[in-house]
């Protein structure tokens, strides 16, 4: 397994950025509601970085993986989503995180992580 970052393509983690902050607006806005959200500005911040920082290591695990179509990237992106949701449950059985937010989270995870390696798949 090599890793060149020269051949990783730019555009489609620019892409894959905008697409996770767009998807991450529209769901936990249906989802959660303005009128639960925490205050300040920063979390605005940290979600933009977070995108960004996700579409670059999905671009990474995609070349990683020489996954060069649609239906590879879904399923390497639903593996990543998957190994987060096993995490959250774990959480959850301590306690860390209640059943509702739980089911919001791996229902974002395991969404967005499958778009994105579709998307990286595609761009490859």
């Amino acid at each position: 397994m090599s890793i060149d970052l020269s051949a990783l393509n730019y555009f489609a983690i620019i892409a894959g950025g905008i697409l996770y902050m767009i998807y991450g607006a529209i769901y936990y806005l249906i989802l959660v509601g303005k009128e639960n959200q925490s205050e300040g500005a920063l979390k605005y911040v940290i979600s933009v970085i977070v995108a960004f920082i996700s579409s670059f290591f999905i671009a990474l695990l995609v070349q990683a993986t020489n996954s060069n179509n649609l239906l590879e990237g879904a399923m390497l992106g639903g593996i990543i989503g998957i190994l987060i949701s096993i995490v959250y449950l774990k959480n959850s059985l301590f306690g860390l995180v209640n059943k509702k937010n739980f089911l919001i989270a791996i229902g974002d995870h395991l969404i967005i992580f499958t778009l994105l390696g579709a998307l990286h798949a595609l761009f490859v």
